[in-house]
Parts: structure tokens; C-alpha cells; sequence
């Protein structure tokens, strides 16, 4: 063998030697794609970080035994290692996720509660505003209630007064109180028989009359004049009006405004006594002055 074919030899020797290399390990590849698989799961990669490193250093330091041509056992055993601590990672982020989703949804729970007490506590708060609306509203109609109360027993007990200080002013004229107001008859004394003319005597009750009226001018008064049957009903009805108007003259004359009283002509009707004797229709024949109730 010469020269030449010695330096072939070792040479096709040596990129047989560079060609073999080391021999693949299958649980090495397997450690390698799981911590790949891994670095690839965002979730993995934003809540186990720490526990991702320790596999990927893991990983190295098989890769570096593989390399140096350590023995399979500790080779494998750096595989078995490293997909332990890829466990590791994946467990914990899945644990922190559904921790995360248990915390989001009593956070929900507690939202909703929340809610709910504050929607309780408006209804609330708006229920006892209301009622103390309603009470304040009644306290305000009961306080109007009183005062109108009160007004109305002044007004009655001024009304009152009145009627009866105007009974007291005409007790010696026998004025009467009746539903009509208070009612005055004078009898036919005040005219001669047939007559509309006032009698002198009379002008003294036509003075107390109208006494009555200046103290007390809002008073207003109905003046009605009566006959008895004697005589035809249309000349009865006639006189009773003619009378009814002297009294008001001299009302009138003496002061009292003519616009406080009316006058009416009943001539026969209504009469208070018996026209078949001279007394009854002497009470027949009569004048009747009607104070209208006191105005309020």
C-alpha cells in the first residue's frame, strides 16, 4: 500500500467517524417538544412563568448531557425531569386560571348583591321620603281642617250673636225666629180699617225697626203686607200690597236703604186667626217684617 492509499483511508475513516454523530434519544425529543408546546400556550406562558423556566433549564442541562455523551440513564432521566416541571407549569396555570375565573364570578355575585341591596335601600329611602310626604301632607290638612274649624264656630257664634241681639233689640215688638229669619208682625193698629196710611202711633215701632237695621246694616229685610176675607180677594190683595209699601216708606225715610228691603202683597192668604170673628180678622189684618238669615 502506498502513500496515497493510506491518506484515502484515514481520511473516507474520518467522515465516516463525523457523518455517525451521537444517537438520537427519544425521550429527550419528547422533553423538547412538550416544553414547545408549552412556550406556545399563552396562558402557560402569562401564569407559570417561573415554573416554564425551571423546565426550559431543565431541558438545557439534558441537551448539554446529551451532547457531552453522558449515559441514557442520566440523559432520560433529565427528560423525565424537564416534562414533570412542563407538567408542573401547565397545572399551576390552569389552577391560577380557574382560580381567576372562581374570582370573577364572586366578584360578579358580589356585584349583583350589591346592586341589589343598594336598589333595596333606594326603595327605601324613597318609601319613607313618600311617607313622610304623606305625613307631613296630612299634618298640613288637619293643621287647615282646625283653622277653617275654628273660623266656621266664629262665624256661627258671630251669626248667632247677631240674631240675637237683633231679637233682644225687637223682644218687646215679639219678634220670633223662625226657618224664614226673624219675623216681626205688627198688627193693624199701624193703619185705620181699609187704610194704607200709617198711623202717629205706629211710627214709634217703625223707629225700633229701623234702629235694628243701623246697627246692624248688612241686614236685609222682606216686608209683606196681610188682610182679612172681607172684600173682594183682588182689592185685599191690593191693600196688603199698598200697606206692605207704606212700611217701607217710612223705613226708608227714616234711614234704611231701600236697596235692604222688598216688599209683597199676600192679601188673604196665609191668614193666623178666624175671619169669622172681629179679633181674627183684626190679627188677619197685619204687616209681617222678614230679617233674612245673617249673611256669612
Amino acid at each position: 500500500m502506498n502513500h496515497r492509499t493510506l491518506c484515502l483511508s484515514a481520511l473516507a475513516a474520518t467522515l465516516t467517524a463525523c457523518a455517525t454523530g451521537p444517537t438520537p434519544n427519544g425521550a429527550l425529543e419528547q422533553a423538547r417538544t412538550r416544553v414547545r408546546s408549552a412556550q406556545g400556550d399563552a396562558q402557560v406562558v402569562s401564569l407559570a412563568p417561573q415554573e416554564l423556566k425551571r423546565a426550559d433549564d431543565t431541558l438545557r442541562l439534558a441537551e448539554k448531557a446529551w451532547s457531552a455523551g453522558e449515559n441514557t440513564a442520566t440523559i432520560d432521566h433529565l427528560a423525565y425531569m424537564t416534562g414533570q416541571r412542563v407538567t408542573i407549569a401547565q397545572d399551576t396555570a390552569t389552577s391560577l386560571a380557574d382560580q381567576a375565573v372562581t374570582a370573577q364570578a364572586s366578584m360578579e355575585r358580589d356585584r349583583v348583591r350589591l346592586a341589589v341591596r343598594t336598589s333595596e335601600a333606594d326603595t327605601a329611602k324613597q318609601q319613607l321620603a313618600e311617607s313622610q310626604r304623606i305625613n307631613a301632607q296630612k299634618t298640613t290638612d288637619l293643621a287647615v281642617a282646625k283653622t277653617q274649624a275654628e273660623r266656621d264656630k266664629e262665624m256661627v257664634e258671630r251669626r248667632d250673636a247677631r240674631v240675637n241681639n237683633l231679637e233682644g233689640l225687637l223682644a218687646d215688638m215679639k219678634a220670633k225666629k223662625t226657618e224664614r229669619g226673624i219675623v216681626v208682625t205688627l198688627g193693624d193698629v199701624l193703619f185705620d180699617s181699609g187704610k194704607s196710611q200709617l198711623r202717629a202711633e205706629g211710627m214709634r215701632n217703625m223707629a225700633k225697626l229701623a234702629d235694628a237695621f243701623r246697627r246692624d246694616p248688612q241686614r236685609t229685610a222682606s216686608i209683606e203686607g196681610y188682610t182679612d176675607s172681607v172684600g173682594t180677594e183682588s182689592a185685599n190683595l191690593e191693600l196688603s200690597g199698598r200697606r206692605a209699601d207704606a212700611v217701607m216708606a217710612a223705613l226708608v225715610n227714616l234711614g234704611v236703604p231701600s236697596a235692604h228691603l222688598t216688599t209683597q202683597a199676600r192679601g188673604e192668604e196665609s191668614p193666623i186667626a178666624d175671619n169669622s170673628t172681629p179679633a181674627g180678622r183684626q190679627m188677619n189684618r197685619r204687616v209681617e217684617i222678614v230679617f233674612a238669615p245673617v249673611p256669612e
